[in-house]
């Protein structure tokens, strides 16, 4: 790899090399992370869509969000009818200036049983659950994720099922201090999402030093894990 690729590879801003069918030909380390937040076809439109008129390179300023990132625009350049380039300029999406987490060590699978228990009386909403079992005790004001897990589930009142997920976020993390922390991803989803709880869901995670992300079908809560 020459010290160009490298500087490539290594971007903080996602770019994708497609064919001219839409198939991926290369992509850096960072639009590996961006296609686990949306499809490659959605990608490759937006390179076929924002593209010169002509071969070249055409820069666009847009605003684009797609789970946990935020682009404020997009290059997209291409030299001939088989191979189209899109690079996106990344926004920060996560507050490195917010304070580090605190409260006691929590297990947050027992805090997920309990606001599926509270929220699944009275429903006659399917409450699924795919939670990975490795994740440690974590610190969390217990009573404060509480009341965000109880907004997120309400605002899927409605929904037939109603699915809890559970993973880490893979080479992601967050830095505090000197000390980086992986982080995890609590997903809830279903197919009726209530809008208009989204600014208090912004507002409860805020006040847990969290962050929350949005889309058509879930609400995802990235959260560091901090067991010190």
């Amino acid at each position: 790899m020459t010290f160009e690729q490298q500087w490539i590879e290594y971007d903080y801003n996602p770019f994708i090399l497609f064919s001219s069918s839409g198939k991926i030909l290369s992509l850096n380390n960072e639009a590996q992370y961006l296609l686990g937040s949306v499809d490659k076809n959605t990608l490759f439109e937006i390179a076929t869509t924002h593209a010169s008129t002509s071969f070249g390179f055409k820069t666009t300023f847009l605003d684009l969000e797609f789970g946990r990132y935020r682009f404020f625009g997009i290059t997209i350049g291409y030299e001939n009818e088989t191979e189209i380039g899109i690079r996106f300029y990344q926004q920060p999406t996560l507050n490195f200036s917010a304070p580090k987490p605190t409260g006691e060590l929590t297990n947050i699978y027992t805090l997920i049983d309990l606001c599926i228990s509270t929220n699944s009386i009275g429903t006659q909403s399917e409450y699924l659950k795919e939670l990975d079992p490795t994740i440690p005790d974590i610190r969390l004001h217990p009573d404060s994720y509480i009341k965000l897990l109880n907004k997120i589930y309400d605002s899927y009142k409605g929904s037939d099922v109603i699915k809890t997920k559970l993973y880490y976020r893979v080479g992601e993390h967050i830095k505090f201090g000197e000390k980086k922390y992986s982080l995890f991803t609590v997903e809830i989803s279903g197919e009726t999402f209530l809008k208009r709880f989204v600014s208090e869901i912004e507002l409860l995670a805020e006040a847990n030093n969290l962050y929350a992300t949005f889309n058509d079908s879930n609400v995802s809560i990235n959260i560091p894990m901090i067991t010190d």
